[in-house]
């Protein structure tokens, strides 16, 4: 593995543990600088914040980072998240908590930039092998990370935040050290329309073969949001589980994540194509959730995380097929319209899943999952009716 790639995926890691490691102390933290039990309120409006701010910038730095080039605005959304950090660390009240999530989702490029930079230095038979590592490096993250903020946690509520900006720092001088430019920026002066945080959005709607991939971004982002949101509650309800159970079904679903995403999709993509692996990835994953539904015993679920787990290739098939949509000028710009699809999916998912869980809980809180199938199989009929064929000019933005 070369070493733009190291640095690449050393950031998506950090990344996933920076996320990972506020959920353990987050309520904690606001319980001190609130002075109240009643936090609920407040981590909704900060998680909201964060994806909001996503939402409206990534593509705007996706497009940036198309004229400016990938290093420097990687490098300023790392810097963002280091100074989030440190807000968080330090902040004595909430409006500076609030401040630092804003910075930290404003900056938040590091997923779209990445991933464009990972489709510049990768032939295309490469990309679903390395888009596998790339989710796997999230799983890495996000099993480090609550583990890592728990264990600090105990010593200083403040640790935590204080490690991830010093991780984050160390990773921003690796790459400003190290990371090379991917490709050579538009010798062109910067357009201030380009700036205006809806110019993206606008762009992929006028490019009707764009759409549906971006609505199955959508669509797997969102799904993905219902574990967040109903995991714990639903392991309680329907087990009993405490919160050592919980911990380990997640972290052995983590595990079992991570491996699929890292060996998986190259292979799978290539012997299968990516339409069937994206198909097969959101098969496997809904005959799990089917399980998981029906489920009376602890054992099942863990008996059918490895199912689970190998619908995780379907993503990096899609990241790939998503690629050769567009030509080279315009990755960045693509992979930020993918990134706010994410976003505006963390805002939604979250409210409509929790939502339907509290519809359920009482009579049959298995049917979460089965409401994650059913949005799932909104997804079939687009990637049955994609296009594979690569735009012609009429894409330019």
């Amino acid at each position: 593995m070369n070493r733009s790639l190291i640095v690449i995926f050393t950031a998506i890691v950090l990344d996933a543990v920076g996320i990972g490691l506020i959920f353990p102390i987050l309520p904690s933290l606001l319980q001190d600088v609130t002075h109240t039990e009643n936090v609920a309120p407040y981590i909704g409006i900060m998680t909201a914040l964060y994806a909001v701010m996503q939402f409206i910038f990534a593509p705007v730095l996706g497009s940036l980072s198309d004229r400016l080039g990938r290093r420097p605005v990687l490098l300023i959304s790392l810097a963002g998240a280091a100074i989030n950090y440190l807000f968080l660390a330090f902040a004595p009240s909430l409006w500076m908590l609030l401040l630092g999530r804003a910075i930290a989702g404003l900056t938040s490029a590091n997923t779209s930039v990445a991933a464009a930079y990972i489709t510049d230095i990768s032939p295309e038979d490469k990309r679903a092998r390395r888009f596998g590592l790339f989710n796997a490096m999230f799983g890495i993250g996000f099993i480090v990370g609550p583990i890592l903020g728990g264990a600090l946690g105990d010593y200083w509520l403040r640790l935590p935040f204080m490690a991830a900006a010093m991780l984050n720092a160390c990773n921003l001088l690796l790459a400003f050290f190290i990371l090379p430019e991917s490709r050579t920026p538009k010798r062109e002066k910067i357009d201030l329309g380009a700036l205006n945080p809806l110019s993206p959005l606008r762009w992929v709607f006028s490019v009707k073969s764009l759409l549906p991939i971006v609505f199955i971004f959508f669509v797997f982002s969102a799904t993905g949001e219902a574990y967040g949101t109903s995991w714990a509650l639903w392991g309680s309800d329907a087990f009993r589980w405490n919160g050592l159970w919980i911990g380990l079904s997640l972290g052995t679903f983590g595990v079992c994540q991570t491996l699929a995403q890292a060996f998986l999709p190259g292979p799978a993509v290539k012997l299968l194509g990516e339409r069937t692996a994206i198909l097969t990835g959101v098969a496997s994953a809904c005959i799990a959730l089917t399980v998981m539904a029906f489920a009376t015993e602890s054992w099942m679920i863990f008996a059918i995380m490895p199912v689970f787990a190998l619908g995780g290739i379907g993503v990096p098939a899609l990241q790939s097929l998503a690629t050769r949509q567009v030509d080279e000028s315009q990755q960045g710009q693509f992979q930020g319209v993918l990134a706010s699809a994410v976003s505006l999916a963390s805002i939604v998912g979250p409210l409509a899943f929790s939502s339907f869980y509290f519809v359920v809980r009482e009579q049959w809180p298995g049917a979460i999952w089965l409401s994650v199938v059913a949005v799932y199989a909104a997804s079939i009929p687009l990637v049955l009716g994609l296009r594979l064929k690569k735009p012609a000019a009429a894409l330019v933005a």
